[in-house]
C-alpha cells in the first residue's frame, strides 16, 4: 500500500455522496411513513406493490441507504471502513432491485421510467465502492 495525500476533490465528492445517500434515507423514511390513506390514492397495481412489500425488501432498502450514508461519513473521515460499508450497500441495492424488477416487475407496473433511478443508484454505488477501493490502495484511506 502506498501512502499519499488524498486528492483535493475527494472531500467534495464525499460530501456530494453524503447528500445523495441522505436523500435515500429520506426516501426510505417517507416510504415507511406512507399511511393507508396515502397508498389508497395510488393506482391499484401500485397500491398492491406498496401494501405487500416483503420485510426482506424493506430491510434491504434500509441497509442500502444507511450503509451508504455511513460509508460516506467514513469516506469524509478518510477511514477505509468506507469500503466495507459501500460493498454492503451495493449488495443490499441488488437485493432490493431484485424485488423491484423480478418479483413485482416494476417496469410493467410503472413503465420504462422506473429504470432510470435504480440504474443511477447502482452506478453511483459502484463508483463509490471503486473510489473507496482506490482510496485504500492509494493510501488516501487509513
Amino acid at each position: 500500500m502506498t501512502t499519499s495525500t488524498a486528492p483535493p476533490w475527494l472531500k467534495s465528492v464525499a460530501w456530494a455522496a453524503l447528500v445523495w445517500n441522505l436523500l435515500g434515507v429520506i426516501a426510505f423514511i417517507m416510504q415507511l411513513l406512507m399511511t393507508p390513506e396515502m397508498i389508497s390514492k395510488l393506482p391499484v397495481d401500485q397500491q398492491a406493490a406498496y401494501s405487500n412489500t416483503p420485510l426482506w425488501s424493506t430491510l434491504a432498502f434500509a441497509v442500502a441507504v444507511f450503509a451508504g450514508t455511513v460509508g460516506c461519513i467514513f469516506l469524509l473521515l478518510k477511514n477505509a471502513i468506507a469500503r466495507v460499508c459501500f460493498a454492503l450497500s451495493l449488495i443490499a441495492i441488488f437485493i432490493q432491485q431484485f424485488y423491484n424488477f423480478i418479483v413485482i416487475n416494476s417496469i410493467e407496473l410503472l413503465g420504462a421510467s422506473a429504470v432510470f433511478m435504480p440504474l443511477l443508484v447502482i452506478i453511483i454505488a459502484v463508483l463509490l465502492l471503486q473510489l473507496s477501493h482506490r482510496g485504500k490502495q492509494q493510501g488516501w484511506l487509513r
